[in-house]
């Protein structure tokens, strides 16, 4: 499981930093969060490949955040060639996202060779497949904004293989079926239950990307986003100018952080800043080093770590041991 940062830019891409896109890859899924402008031109540049995306979350419809949409799908169309293809791509926002959609194509001309369907959401549906669930939740911002926790499914534990072959059970298919929870019956007539084979299962693993904020609206959010595993949460400008990001819908590093104590989250990503601040060696004259965000973000933590987003950072989220 893994998140790569496609653009880490407020407002517009710039030289140093693209317009918001995260990817989330995990058990063959490959997932897009946002999708900035020149989000298409950010996946050319890295190991992604865009015509995996299966599943497209928008966090809010500011600009920043999803008018590169029209362009990636037609992006991908052009990659598969002229051939239709049954490949779908679920597209999930806030409401409007379906008419910008369909306009925008509308309006060039374009058209898919693949099906695509737009869901518009409220923040209580849940979204699931049979390994990850997906919940929405509201942000305080100019529009609405949401955002979204990824919760992995607990995973069963280890088999017992000595156990299995003193019972008489040899390497197969009764494994598999013992493994996804289920007894199997002997030609001795004995059943053997999961529970009697399998160690402790291995908890699920927890993302969480928050789009553009200066505080949460719904009043479970937290509790959501608990124990989560990696927290991803934006910081646009620095504390000193805290009033300024809240009147614009935006937050800081001591608003992040004070919300990544709240949900006791172990890892928290710093994303979204304003383009004035250039990371290390790019700092000129007018610019500030983003690396003060990292550290007013750290003065409010109980121990967490704090990472900056750049362009192509991938962080990985490891299996966790056993309960």
């Amino acid at each position: 499981m893994d998140v790569t940062f496609l653009g880490t830019g407020s407002a517009y891409p710039s030289p140093c930093r693209g317009a918001s896109a995260i990817v989330f890859r995990a058990e063959g899924e490959c997932w897009l969060f946002d999708c900035g402008e020149g989000t298409q031109t950010q996946f050319m540049k890295s190991a992604l490949r865009a015509g995996r995306i299966t599943k497209i979350f928008i966090t809010h419809l500011h600009g920043d955040h999803m008018f590169g949409l029209p362009g990636f799908l037609c992006t991908v169309s052009l990659q598969c060639g002229s051939t239709p293809t049954n490949q779908h791509v679920d597209i999930y926002g806030p409401v409007g996202l379906r008419s910008f959609i369909r306009m925008s194509l509308e309006v060039s001309h374009s058209q898919l060779v693949f099906p695509y369907t737009v869901h518009e959401f409220l923040p209580s549906e849940d979204h699931e497949n049979e390994q990850f669930t997906v919940k929405a939740f509201k942000l305080y911002h100019r529009i609405p904004s949401f955002g979204f926790v990824i919760t992995e499914k607990d995973r069963p534990g280890r088999l017992n293989v000595g156990k299995l072959q003193e019972l008489g059970l040899q390497p197969g298919p009764l494994y598999g079926k013992l493994k996804l929870g289920s007894a199997v019956t002997l030609e001795s007539g004995q059943t053997i239950s999961p529970c009697d084979v399998l160690g402790d299962p291995v908890p699920g693993r927890k993302i969480c990307i928050l789009g553009d904020c200066s505080g949460v609206v719904a009043s479970g959010a937290a509790q959501l986003c608990r124990d989560a595993d990696l927290l991803i949460h934006e910081a646009t400008l620095d504390d000193g100018q805290m009033e300024k990001a809240k009147d614009h819908g935006h937050s800081t590093p001591k608003m992040a952080a004070e919300f990544a104590n709240l949900c006791r989250a172990k890892r928290l990503v710093l994303t979204h800043f304003s383009q004035r601040y250039k990371p290390p060696g790019l700092v000129s004259e007018g610019d500030e080093d983003v690396t003060v965000l990292k550290t007013q973000a750290e003065s409010v933590l109980m121990g967490q770590s704090v990472i900056l987003a750049e362009d192509f950072l991938t962080i990985s989220i490891p299996l966790k041991k056993p309960l």
